[in-house]
């Protein structure tokens, strides 16, 4: 199946009848990541991400686990500071 979120110089183009439901999908658009997922009442969910660090390891990611795998670090990290 077609990824459901493509993003261009145009703007992001999300295809929310592509998405599973509780499944988190991610683009880069203009130096910002953002999260979407459909929850299972078929609402649409997108959060925004501009944290540099955070950005740039996305961008460098492979594939959809390695970027879940960014967040669980990185969620991690931040609740051992707290």
């Amino acid at each position: 199946m077609e990824y459901p979120i493509t993003a261009n110089d145009d703007g992001v183009k999300i295809k929310p009848e592509n998405m599973e439901k509780e499944r988190l999908y991610h683009c880069v658009f203009k130096n910002k990541v953002l999260l979407l997922y459909k929850d299972s009442q078929d609402f649409l969910n997108c959060y925004e991400i501009e944290e540099e660090e955070l950005v740039n390891q996305i961008k460098n990611s492979k594939n959809d686990d390695e970027v879940e795998e960014i967040f669980e670090s990185y969620v991690q990290q931040k609740d051992t500071k707290n």
